[in-house]
């Protein structure tokens, strides 16, 4: 079946072979995106294009693979962080320049999506435009390579030329950010036929006559043009509450790696988390609203419910609006469910113009999602999974060479920002 599930995960292993049609319980990605056509589909670099094929009308490539490998963040070969927000149809990646000196613009893959994206802005070549299939590197059995997960496909909407920092060599380089636009495919029932990619490699077929096999958002892009992105876009509608499952990171993950050090080190003295939990709230904040002044940590003995306290500033200048910001956390087992009872004690905390925010290692049970939908409470929960994640970006972007050393700093700042304060106070900060 040359059908691929969004978010699918294939095994991709040597020796590169169409057969057999299962490894190790997952679907073979040779076997499912092989061709009479040749041209084995491989995911070797992060910006791989098929094989360029002498089509009838002239010379086609017929995909080009974009990979991203996130336990090779902060490497000497990966010095970034790409993000995949597939589910809001939005991938941020990042090009192939690594060296300082060099035309950025002159990298292999980055050459590729420069004169790429041209394509995609002139009306006049948009037919002959090339499919990005977008993939990531995933760890499963226990194994951090060898298996992708399929992120669906789409096209460059914007590119910026950018400074970024390479930790482990202390250098700085240019190079390219691309934003990728990730297309809907809820016309095919979220599954991505490889037929297309297929036809696409077959010399007898003009490029126009490929499109039969296509997904319909790409149809009618060709047809009509940017103006049909946004109408276009890739976008899930999650149900609100939330499973266990997906509160908790997959066994053998980074993220899983990262909550159970941070378990371990707050494992004696879980009062000191409230630091860790503050930071945590303030990065997810400051992703989401732009602005979150970070006030300060309640003494243990006198928190009467709160743990930290922070503000949100919407809008600039006069008539600015300041929302006080209580947070509470815990630091408890990973596979135990936050107890309903201590964030209802948060929430009865709140105060008209105030908003909550909650920060666990473990996760919400799906009755106290359901009491905060239903009583429409205005608190965010943040549970391990986004913690680790949250923790993971700034890790890279503070350049930490280790979790254990951003963990000891940040202890070593607890008792300066103990506070036994009125939280109204930050409203006039």
């Amino acid at each position: 079946m040359s059908q691929l599930f969004i978010k699918e995960v294939f095994r991709y292993a040597r020796p590169y072979n169409s057969t057999p049609d299962l490894i190790d319980g997952f679907r073979n990605h040779f076997s499912v995106t092989a061709s009479k056509f040749g041209n084995q589909v491989l995911l070797e670099k992060g910006i791989s294009p098929i094989g360029v094929v002498k089509a009838s009308d002239g010379l086609r490539t017929p995909a080009i693979i974009i990979r991203s490998s996130p336990h090779k963040i902060g490497t000497e070969t990966t010095p970034w962080q790409d993000v995949f927000d597939v589910d809001n149809g939005h991938i941020r990646y990042y090009g192939d320049n690594k060296l300082p000196g060099s035309d950025p613009a002159l990298a292999p893959g980055n050459k590729i999506l420069l004169e790429l994206f041209s394509i995609y802005n002139d009306s006049a070549r948009r037919a002959y435009a090339v499919p990005l299939i977008f993939y990531k590197s995933v760890s499963r059995l226990n194994k951090p390579k060898g298996f992708i997960e399929f992120n669906g496909y789409g096209i460059i909407k914007g590119v910026e030329l950018i400074t970024q920092y390479d930790r482990k060599l202390d250098r700085t380089f240019s190079n390219y950010a691309f934003d990728f636009h990730v297309f809907s495919m809820a016309k095919e029932n979220e599954l991505f036929n490889w037929s297309w990619i297929n036809d696409r490699k077959n010399p007898i077929l003009a490029t126009t006559q490929t499109l039969i096999n296509a997904p319909s958002a790409w149809k009618e892009w060709i047809k009509l043009g940017n103006k049909v992105l946004e109408k276009n876009r890739r976008r899930v509608s999650k149900l609100l509450v939330v499973s266990a499952k997906e509160q908790i990171p997959s066994k053998g993950s980074r993220e899983a790696k990262i909550l159970s050090e941070v378990y371990n080190y707050y494992s004696k003295t879980k009062s000191r988390f409230e630091i860790l939990a503050a930071e945590i709230a303030s990065k997810v904040f400051r992703d989401s609203v732009g602005h979150f002044k970070f006030g300060w940590i309640t003494p243990p003995s006198s928190d009467g419910g709160a743990d930290f306290y922070g503000r949100i500033d919407l809008g600039n200048g006069f008539g600015k609006a300041k929302l006080l910001v209580l947070g509470q956390d815990k630091c408890e087992a990973l596979e135990k469910a936050t107890g309903g009872n201590h964030v209802a004690r948060t929430v009865a905390r709140l105060r008209r113009g105030w908003v909550g925010v909650y920060v666990t290692t473990s996760y919400f049970s799906e009755s106290v999602q359901r009491e905060i939908i239903e009583d429409e409470y205005p608190i965010m929960l943040i549970n391990g999974k986004r913690l680790a994640e949250a923790l993971i970006k700034i890790l890279h972007d503070e350049e930490y060479p280790s979790l254990k050393k951003y963990l000891n700093e940040l202890d070593s700042l607890y008792i300066n920002r103990l506070k036994n304060r009125k939280p109204d106070e930050l409203l006039f900060e």
